[in-house]
């Protein structure tokens, strides 16, 4: 009778390495390379053996070494490199504080504390570089952005992509009062948002294609570490279209005011959530590394 063995043997190496320019001094954190020898033997002797090497090409840090394949890419091809992505929810508007839907609005602007919030995020972001800023066009967005990148020699680059769902109607009113007046069609916006319909368009099925469309133009932009400051609908949807999930989780996702999320990118486009609607900044005003 046959048996067979399973040898596993790991070898590991780093290296680390600093890098100046005009720009920045960054040091290089230290890499990992881990190849895995699976070994199967068997008592035959005619039996061959088979070496089987897995390379990883992301850094050893205690979490998940690799994510090929855990997500779709979003590129559908190769990446110049592998890419980190922050994103930051604007700070707290005028329509947030009166309680009105907002949508695609220009008409909503960012508060006192609004101000301050974005304020917190810059503080909290300082101590990170960042190719580029890529932001929504819209007022409370945009303003947002102007904060948290002043004093940057980058310009900020705004895409209609990261514009907000266009909510029609419903617009500027306050949530009280759509309730009131157009109650199917706000109780479907609220409680089952993906079947949510205006004369046949489907605003958030709409916003996944849009944020497909900001996540291939982003990523194929020159650079490894890029901020995004947008609004609640558009990163729900680009949160749930990294991750591979429908219209239908739209609500799944929150974001708060001044809310920041992180996701890296392999050279495929594959997504990895790190960090998900961080706040502490908020309260703390200490600064992330």
């Amino acid at each position: 009778m046959n048996s067979g063995v399973l040898t596993l043997t790991t070898f590991l190496c780093s290296s680390s390495s600093s890098v100046y320019d005009s720009k920045r001094l960054t040091n290089l954190h230290n890499r990992s390379c881990a190849t895995l020898a699976v070994q199967c033997s068997n008592s035959n002797p005619d039996m061959p053996l088979i070496t089987e090497n897995f390379q990883n090409d992301g850094y050893m840090t205690g979490g998940a070494y690799d994510f090929q394949r855990a997500t779709t890419s979003l590129t559908n091809q190769s990446i110049s490199s592998s890419k980190k992505v922050t994103l930051v929810r604007h700070g707290l508007s005028s329509w947030n504080e009166e309680g009105r839907v907002q949508g695609s609005s220009n008409l909503s602007v960012l508060t006192e504390t609004g101000v301050k919030q974005a304020e917190r995020c810059r503080k909290a972001l300082a101590k990170i570089y960042f190719d580029q800023c890529f932001s929504s066009p819209i007022s409370r967005a945009k303003s947002t952005a102007e904060v948290i990148w002043h004093g940057k020699k980058e310009p900020l680059v705004f895409l209609d992509s990261l514009k907000e769902a266009h909510l029609f109607y419903l617009e500027g009113m306050k949530n009280v009062d759509a309730k009131d007046r157009y109650p199917k069609e706000y109780t479907t916006w609220r409680e089952d948002p993906s079947n949510f319909t205006v004369n046949g368009i489907y605003p958030v099925r709409k916003l996944w294609g849009t944020a497909r469309e900001a996540w291939r133009e982003i990523l194929l932009s020159p650079g490894e570490s890029f901020l995004i400051v947008t609004h609640k609908s558009i990163l729900r949807a680009l949160i749930c279209t990294a991750l591979g999930l429908p219209p239908e989780r739209f609500r799944a996702i929150d974001v708060n005011n001044g809310g920041i999320s992180v996701f890296n990118f392999n050279k495929r486009g594959e997504a990895m959530l790190q960090s998900l609607n961080m706040t502490a900044h908020m309260n703390s005003g200490e600064a992330y590394l």
